[in-house]
């Protein structure tokens, strides 16, 4: 009967047929080996096809392995990771075998790993642990893993879960290089280290600085001690300007005079000078990113982790200026977390220009038409724009005036607002026009959709009249009035939520009451990794549920529907499901999406 049923269903079935097939296997019920020969069948008929996290390897392609850097992260993963509870039985990873390929593909060691990049990303509660996971589990650890590697800022455009399951080297090591990079350059901006302010000399240099990457923010640190060194050469890369290990002997010789010697200068020989320089870090406790072998090729990526381990460990900085600066820095925190979550959000969106800081990387308009054309292409007049570096201010008011235009032509709320105002860096505006471009695209994704294919437009009643029914429909009785419902904070609802959309994936032995402050902390870090390991895409953080904040409440709602029915969507045959799931309760929606949505950007208020 089993035989039948895989050649007689259309392919969308199996899709579903897996995820069940995956609880049945947690009761012994299901031989997955039988199942995967049987589906393996059914693919060669259909043509092929096979559903996202049970394809076969179709990698046809050999990519170069860098084994240098390749043994650096595994030292780097055998030192952070090895007291772990769970890994600690499988460290150390040995660099000279697949060690690594083979305990990535689970997801764990992957989403560990984001941890120590950023502590707190992910509730680890949420993580799939056992010594051996079904495929829908695996799957789940896998998605944990790309969200919330997007929401700390890295690039997985090119990326899916399917590439972690087969361990694809080439992909994993890339994605480890970004965690690991931030890592260490987490500490490479004014907010965390103050002291950097000594690099400039005027409040103008100030905002340059707020802008540059932290890898660029880490060249001219280096810069500034080679200067008072009396180096003469300028520092541009973390590759060939380095290949002959000078600059590498005057930076420790100015940071660490105390051991500093002429021994290392006065090697002939540029493998022996990189060797002296190891010999040397390794005496201000700096951990061995890489061999005298990289540095003499110049590996871009091992120089920048070894460059980024001397600032820590010593960075020579002073408080001189610290006060002054402090002045400058007047965010408050919904604000620093607002521009947090549009710039992972952009990021996201694998546009050309990298925003590491959204109220100065905007200033030009170009990054704006960038995402605008990521969103909405075809849109943006490239002819019109101008490209970066912009040295004239009328160019980059052009490019901000496009901008404007296309928010006037998708109905934004901009009231008396030019593009003047995102040239100059008005964060409320900027903030405001960001939050319906993100809005807007949230939408559009769930008008998009084939259950609505009537081309109806989303309201924000919609999506809570959604919630609140897909929690009714579940036997719950929370509901929630608005997206800025004070009980929201508890996190109750939202795990409601997330059960009714996907029953087993939220371990109801892990939630508390929601009742202390300590205990919505608890949930609030639930939910958002619950949410990014079914497939939301998310940029919040726990303050955002504990504080209601308004516009992360509906995008993480947005979020959920979005995925839920998208699963309704491959469920079906026909792609055709009750349009209930948009119009119950619309009789309240009166008011309610004005309420929410109406974000005015007014230039004199």
């Amino acid at each position: 009967m089993l035989q039948y049923l895989v050649f007689s269903f259309p392919f969308s079935f199996w899709h579903m047929f897996s995820l069940y097939l995956a609880r049945w296997q947690c009761l012994g019920l299901v031989n997955w080996q039988l199942y995967l020969d049987l589906q393996g069948r059914a693919v060669e008929k259909s043509g092929g096809l096979r559903s996202s996290f049970l394809k076969a390897t179709t990698t046809t392609f050999h990519h170069a392995i860098n084994e240098s850097e390749k043994a650096s992260y595994v030292a780097h993963i055998n030192n952070y990771l090895a007291e772990d509870k769970f890994l600690k039985d499988f460290l150390p990873i040995d660099p000279a075998t697949d060690a690594l390929f083979d305990l990535a593909k689970d997801g764990v060691l992957l989403c560990k790993l984001i941890n120590v990049a950023v502590p707190g990303t992910i509730d680890e509660r949420a993580i799939n642990t056992k010594k051996v996971l079904n495929p829908w589990e695996r799957n789940e650890n896998h998605t944990l893993c790309l969200n919330s590697a997007k929401a700390i800022g890295c690039t997985v455009v090119n990326i899916g879960t399917q590439d972690l399951v087969e361990a694809r080297p080439h992909l994993v090591l890339g994605l480890i290089s970004q965690i690991i990079k931030i890592q260490l350059l987490a500490d490479l901006n004014l907010k965390k280290t103050p002291q950097l302010v000594e690099l400039v000399d005027d409040s103008q240099e100030v905002e340059e600085l707020l802008s540059l990457a932290p890898e660029k923010v880490l060249l001219k640190w280096m810069n500034f001690h080679l200067k008072k060194a009396g180096y003469q050469k300028q520092v541009t890369n973390f590759s060939t300007d380095l290949k002959d290990g000078e600059a590498y002997a005057h930076l420790l010789n100015a940071l660490a005079p105390e051991h500093s010697t002429h021994s290392t200068l006065d090697a002939k020989d540029p493998t022996e000078r990189a060797n002296k320089v190891l010999e040397m870090a390794e005496k201000l406790d700096c951990k061995r990113y890489l061999t005298p072998k990289d540095i003499v090729e110049g590996s871009p990526n091992l120089n920048l982790a070894f460059v980024a381990q001397i600032f820590h460990h010593r960075n020579g900085l002073t408080d001189s200026k610290t006060t002054t600066f402090a002045e400058m820095m007047t965010d408050d925190a919904e604000t620093s977390r607002e521009e947090r979550c549009f710039r992972f959000w952009m990021n996201s969106l694998g546009a050309t220009t990298y925003v590491n800081n959204v109220f100065e990387d905007v200033r030009n308009g170009y990054v704006m038409l960038e995402i605008v054309d990521k969103i909405f292409p075809g849109t943006v007049n490239w002819k019109q724009a101008n490209k970066p570096p912009i040295k004239m201010p009328f160019k980059q008011v052009e490019n901000c005036n496009q901008v404007i235009q296309i928010g006037r032509n998708l109905n934004f709320s901009l009231v008396n607002v030019a593009g003047n105002d995102i040239v100059a860096g008005n964060k409320k505006l900027i903030i405001a026009f960001l939050w319906q471009l993100m809005r807007f695209s949230i939408l559009q994704l769930l008008k998009n959709l084939r259950t609505h294919s009537q081309g109806k437009e989303i309201t924000d009643a919609d999506i809570l009249n959604w919630a609140n029914n897909k929690v009714k429909k579940a036997g719950r009785t929370s509901q929630m009035e608005s997206f800025k419902d004070k009980s929201l904070s508890s996190g109750i609802f939202f795990l409601e939520l997330l059960s009714a959309v996907e029953p087993r994936v939220v371990n109801w032995g892990l939630v508390t009451k929601g009742e202390t402050d300590e205990d919505k902390k608890l949930n609030a870090t639930y939910i958002i990794s619950v949410a990014r390991k079914l497939g939301c895409s998310i940029f919040l953080l726990p303050e955002d549920v504990i504080e209601v904040s308004q516009k992360m409440m509906l995008t993480l709602t947005a979020s959920i529907m979005y995925w839920s029915l998208q699963q309704q969507e491959a469920a079906s045959d026909d792609g055709e499901i009750s349009d209930e799931i948009f119009v119950e309760g619309r009789e309240n929606e009166t008011g309610l999406s004005g309420e929410t949505s109406d974000v005015a950007v007014d230039s004199e208020s």
